[in-house]
């Protein structure tokens, strides 16, 4: 049943029952998909019916790892979580390091997909094919920590002292819709509430250990590569800063050339004072925080993690967890007006133990401190907390509300919109996509992300889609010209796409030696598996892994009209001053370019049957969209 690059097969594991079956893995469909939220999404067609509620049994949350996990491949630890996302009716897809999909490919499955609804809390532990429904009841209301060492307490008793746990904290158990899936206490599945999907199931979490090895067909030829790339650490400069404070460093800038939020959005990086803000990164707290320097995710030759113990006694903070990437620390930073690290860190080790995202949580903080600011809600209506810019007091407090669904917190716990739907108030303060708070890459910055947050499959995430890479950095006369951008936008879709099915970090597009469209990466996967792709077969699958992503969505009914876009994330009405003065972004010319240039339909989305036909691999989707008669 294993063919190079691959087990073969993948788990459906039904809770209700507490049976599971073993399904293969066609070796077309890993050479169509790859892995990871393609692959993902392609069993969803197949394992969940149509327009399912996000919380029934039938609905289907699946674990899904790609070509380079277990593998020597250098920077090849991701996995996929992929859902019904229960904020938008899409496809939820969240992608996460670690070490959890070597363990879950070493314990024999590609994939492991979970359906059904257990009558009390389980976890699912996996052991080279052997699939045990363990009692969770101990573990409910466990933070991650502490949910983790007592699962790694009780398989190490038994002697499996290896494995790979990822699982979901309070949140996911109340099911949050910002909960996320952690994998070693810090690596996160985070956005769109796959956790949440998750915890209705009461599934706790899923254990993998094994024996299984990956068949490659070259290792030699996958050795040379990881010398090479050994080789280019040694000068390239990237490979100097980023094992010393990871993406931290890039908060600055950012902050500077209005990339990331200021004040939910509606302010300037010229209403920041950077000086105020200069502790604000890895090279400044990492002195002062910084107990060890972590390696978290497998075959990485970077560590770009480390730990932080933070005490403050007039806050009453005491507490260790990971230091704060790039997207942490602007959502937790200017987004909502604060300059003091320790909160973004506080911020952080809140997502980490109670599995939250943090990008929600901080873009639904920053709606609520604008609505406050603006009398849209009043302080009672907020249990009385004072929730200004910055406050750092109030910010702790209103985590502490989210964390432990207390007060205002229980209406908070599912984003923003919810939030302002059942407050019946505040609609004019969101920035919200789809429903989805925003990643931290501002799409006026970029204009080819206001397309990607809006039409993505998944919306409001910043690792998807073709962000228009050719005009990201480009001069204002390139970068605001709309005419004749699909070709760029869609022939581009593989850089996020092959990252997110083949289990690469995304970081690795230029901590590797690079190579012409990708080719690194996918000289790994020829070592690997013996498939050899073009460049024009690159983008094709990037084409293909978009298509299949977007099939889901469709099938449930949504069509382009249904995906949204907050006119502030556009700049309606622009921004009078700063770094994005005047600039208005054409998102829907934008869109319209990119879905004609992919051969699809521009009113709906749909794509044609032509352009299904000549990808390759979607004759399930030709199925439901082209029905005979």
């Amino acid at each position: 049943m294993a063919f190079p690059g691959y087990n073969g097969q993948v788990l459906l594991a039904d809770l209700s029952t507490k049976t599971y079956e073993i399904v293969p893995l066609p070796e077309q469909w890993a050479k169509d998909f790859l892995g990871g939220n393609a692959l993902g999404a392609r069993f969803l067609l197949e394992f969940m019916p149509p327009n399912t509620p996000v919380f029934a049994p039938e609905s289907v949350v699946g674990f899904v790892g790609g070509v380079a996990n277990n593998t020597k491949a250098l920077m090849g630890p991701r996995y996929s979580v992929v859902s019904k996302s229960p904020v938008y009716g899409g496809i939820s897809e969240a992608n996460s390091g670690g070490s959890f999909a070597g363990f879950m490919r070493k314990s024999g499955f590609d994939a492991i997909f979970v359906k059904g609804i257990s009558e009390k809390p389980v976890y699912l532990f996996v052991n080279d094919c052997n699939v045990e429904f363990r009692d969770a009841s101990n573990l409910w209301g466990r933070t991650i920590s502490e949910a983790d060492a007592m699962i790694r307490e009780e398989l190490a008793a038994e002697g499996h002292r290896r494995v790979g746990v990822t699982l979901i904290g309070p949140a996911g158990e109340r099911k949050s819709h910002m909960a996320a899936v952690i994998c070693d206490r810090g690596c996160a599945a985070a956005r769109g509430g796959s956790g949440a999907v998750i915890g209705s199931k009461n599934l706790k979490a899923v254990a993998c250990t094994g024996t299984h090895e990956i068949q490659v067909v070259d290792p030699d030829a996958l050795l040379e590569i990881n010398k090479m790339n050994a080789e280019y650490k040694k000068s390239a400069p990237p490979c100097q800063f980023f094992p010393v404070i990871g993406t931290s460093g890039g908060y600055l800038h950012s902050v500077e050339i209005g990339d990331c939020s200021v004040h939910n959005w509606e302010k300037s990086g010229a209403d920041v004072d950077l000086n105020e803000h200069a502790g604000m990164h890895g090279t400044a707290m990492d002195p002062l925080y910084k107990t060890k320097k972590l390696t978290t995710c497998t075959n990485c030759y970077i560590g770009c993690n480390a730990m932080y113990h933070i005490v403050d006694e007039e806050l009453g903070l005491d507490f260790e967890t990971y230091r704060p990437e790039y997207e942490t620390l602007a959502t937790f930073g200017s987004n909502i007006g604060n300059s003091n690290p320790k909160i973004v860190v506080y911020g952080n080790y809140i997502g980490n133990e109670w599995g939250l995202d943090t990008l929600s949580v901080g873009g639904t903080i920053s709606w609520l401190m604008e609505c406050y600011e603006k009398g849209i809600v009043s302080r009672e209506e907020i249990d009385g907390i004072d929730l200004t810019w910055g406050n750092c007091k109030a910010i702790v407090e209103i985590l502490k509300k989210i964390a432990n669904n207390e007060g205002i917190g229980a209406i908070l716990q599912n984003g923003s919109k919810y939030a302002a739907e059942t407050m019946g108030k505040g609609f004019e303060c969101l920035v919200t996509a789809s429903g989805m708070e925003l990643a931290q890459h501002g799409s006026r910055c970029n204009p080819a992300m206001g397309r990607t947050f809006q039409y993505d499959p998944a919306p409001g995430r910043h690792t998807r889609g073709g962000r228009g890479v050719p005009f990201k950095m480009a001069p204002p006369e390139v970068k605001h010209n709309y005419e004749d951008t699909g070709a760029a936008d869609a022939d581009m879709l593989w850089e996020w796409e092959h990252n997110n099915a083949t289990g690469f970090c995304s970081l690795s597009d230029f901590l590797l030696k690079p190579g012409p469209h990708g080719m690194t990466h996918f000289n790994y996967i020829k070592a690997i598996t013996g498939w050899e792709y073009t460049p024009e077969d690159v983008i094709k699958y990037g084409k293909r892994a978009y298509t299949v992503r977007h099939a889901f969505n469709l099938r449930e009914g949504l069509r382009r009209k249904d995906f949204t876009l907050s006119d502030r994330a556009c700049g309606r009405p622009p921004q009078d001053h700063g770094p994005l003065e005047g600039v208005t972004i054409d998102n829907e010319k934008l869109a319209d370019n990119f879905f004609s240039y992919m051969g699809f339909d521009v009113e709906t989305a749909v794509p044609s049957k032509e352009t299904l036909e000549n990808l390759g691999g979607l004759e399930k989707v030709i199925e439901f969209l082209y029905p005979e008669g």
